[in-house]
């Protein structure tokens, strides 16, 4: 049985996919992804191939614990994509934006693909017919909101996000959540709109941690996958290894 493991080392969370066979089987969430955690996992599970992307300024020694323990790669300029990247500054593109372009590439060959990620920030990627990464943009994330309200304000306290809130609030958290969540899923379906205006047809993939919080809310037609990042990690680490 070939497994294989795929690390993604965000803002926010700290994860590992393990895929058996082609097939993702679980995801872990790692407490600090310390060597001495990354270890316990390449003990357990003995992968034949790995891949780290990351978007921190990680411990350099877990490059060299996964390539002692596995094929490993590191996501980085110079690695392999299905994909083009034809934008000033390639180097700088996130290595998380890189595996959702690589995820939707292979999902959807020969066609526009907008995907779309909520994490700590929304990042709208566009990747066209031609498999050319041409970019896109970057807004605050539901948390950034929430946390930047209560920081920035004398009274607004800091909320835990829900789905449970109407569309004229009634109180102070049910008019923030109102506020951030249907602000931004507006926001969502205005940029997808203007999408429209300029490519017609195209699929939207939205993923990300947060994307429960926005899918009831959404009126443009979208593909929902929390783990696509994983899944164009997976990808990228097939063709690199």
């Amino acid at each position: 049985m070939s497994t294989s493991i795929c690390f993604d080392f965000g803002n926010t969370r700290l994860k590992a996919a393990i895929f058996k066979n082609k097939e993702l089987e679980l995801i872990r969430i790692l407490e600090n992804g310390s060597c001495q955690e990354i270890e316990t996992l390449l003990n357990e599970f003995h992968p034949e191939k790995t891949i780290l992307s990351s978007v921190i300024h990680h411990d350099q020694a877990i490059d060299d614990l996964l390539a002692k323990g596995s094929k490993f790669h590191l996501l980085g300029p110079n690695t392999q994509l299905n994909f083009t990247t034809p934008v000033g500054k390639p180097e700088t593109i996130g290595a998380d934006r890189l595996a959702m372009a690589a995820a939707a590439v292979a999902k959807f060959p020969n066609q526009h693909n907008l995907i779309i990620s909520l994490g700590t920030c929304i990042t709208y990627n566009f990747v066209n017919i031609e498999a050319a990464f041409l970019g896109g943009s970057i807004s605050p994330g539901m948390s950034m909101r929430f946390k930047s309200m209560h920081e920035y304000t004398a009274l607004l306290p800091l909320i835990e996000p829900s789905n449970d809130f109407p569309l004229v609030g009634y109180d102070t958290k049910t008019n923030l959540l109102s506020g951030v969540i249907l602000g931004m899923a507006a926001e969502i379906d205005g940029i997808i709109g203007a999408y429209e205006e300029k490519y017609a047809k195209f699929n939207v993939l939205l993923t990300g941690g947060d994307i429960c919080y926005f899918v009831p809310h959404l009126k443009k037609r979208i593909f929902a996958d929390e783990n696509l990042t994983f899944k164009g990690l997976y990808a990228i680490c097939e063709k690199n290894n």
